[in-house]
């Protein structure tokens, strides 16, 4: 997703549900008889979007040949969440990642999709801080009303935190509505926040590592703070090319769970190495610059292990706000450990890449 300007209006959610829903309907006529192509040596292959200058955790799997049937196919680069699963849902790519409050909007809307590992998430070293500057008078959730946040986009993970914080908080939904949400390009957000084109400023990785370096800003809160080691957006795949694919689909989760789990249990400057060398070797003309700013993976569960709570939150947070109507979904509904081998038994989750007894990186 290209980003030029700054948003001032708030699209709010009804909007993003109204998309959609138009989005679902084109959907089944999209995805339905999905064909698959298939390397020389017979692997099944898997279109993806990337991340510029990072390395994503299907990428780190098939560089450590954790993979066994599948190949993957790079087609581009997002920074969004929901356009990465609307991709998938459109059969434009095989699989897509993104905040599982997203993940759930989407199926909400008729889109036939189904989590199958985690892939992201918070913990004390990886986390997103929604910061202020150092002399601003914002400390509490109520200073916000009538105050601009900015965040990469809107009905993701961004949005849902701070509207989450905010209920926390105390704030009535009416409350809530007169805190203005804006798109502000991650490379922008400091900038925009220190010239007062914003009164917080959303900022994670290399973008928050070097805002908190040149001082003058402070965190109003964090999504750590908010729910602790927690894991917060899933890969995805269409219910169709599961059910059609399913051998091709167990090895992309258990390779990409088997990756997830080497980077837990693997000391950082290793992983920051072996994410250099997948830079380096790629050709998309990038640095690898971002890389040096890896702190932990940032995944809660062993191999990506999804738990029933890290999507009933967002279930039941969508019910409350009247995006969803209650019992519309269990999580069950949406998620499925089935093929990780972390989640399944075949591996404990102490366990390493390989099954062997492991410590946790430190």
């Amino acid at each position: 997703m290209s980003y030029s300007t700054l948003r001032s209006r708030l699209v709010r959610s009804a909007a993003v549900a109204a998309t959609l829903v138009t989005l679902a309907a084109g959907v089944a006529a999209c995805s339905s008889g999905s064909e698959t192509t298939t390397t020389e040596d017979g692997r099944t292959v898997l279109r993806y979007q990337g991340s510029a200058g990072q390395v994503t955790y299907p990428e780190l799997a098939e560089n450590l040949g954790y993979y066994e049937s599948v190949a993957l196919d790079w087609v581009g680069d997002t920074t969004s969440g929901p356009q990465d699963i609307q991709s998938a849902a459109t059969g434009q790519t095989e699989f897509g990642g993104a905040f599982n409050g997203a993940v759930i909007k989407l199926a909400a809307a008729n889109s036939p999709i189904t989590s199958v590992i985690s892939y992201y998430g918070s913990d004390k070293e990886s986390f997103n801080g929604y910061y202020v500057l150092e002399d601003s008078p914002i400390r509490t959730a109520r200073d916000l009303i009538g105050k601009k946040v900015g965040m990469n986009t809107l009905g993701a993970h961004h949005e849902f935190l701070v509207r989450e914080w905010l209920a926390q908080q105390g704030l009535t939904p009416d409350e809530i509505k007169q805190v203005e949400l804006i798109v502000v390009p991650p490379v922008n957000t400091e900038q925009a926040l220190r010239e007062g084109q914003i009164d917080v400023g959303t900022l994670g990785s290399v973008f928050r590592e070097t805002a908190v370096s040149r001082g003058g800003i402070r965190p109003l809160f964090t999504d750590e703070s908010l729910f602790g080691a927690f894991s917060y957006g899933t890969y995805v795949f269409r219910d169709d090319f599961i059910a059609e694919n399913r051998d091709a689909v167990a090895d992309f989760v258990q390779g990409t769970a088997r990756a997830i789990r080497w980077a837990q249990t693997t000391p950082r400057d290793e992983v920051i190495a072996e994410y250099k060398e997948i830079i380096n070797g790629r050709g998309r003309n990038e640095n690898t610059n971002l890389v040096e700013f890896y702190k932990s993976p940032g995944v809660a569960g062993p191999g990506g292990t999804i738990t029933e709570q890290e999507i009933q939150t967002w279930l039941d947070w969508l019910a409350r706000n009247g995006e969803l109507p209650e019992s519309t979904f269990t999580p069950a509904d949406i998620y499925t450990n089935e093929f990780n081998p972390y989640a399944n038994g075949t591996y404990e989750p102490s366990s390493g890449p390989n099954g062997e007894p492991v410590e946790e990186a430190k």
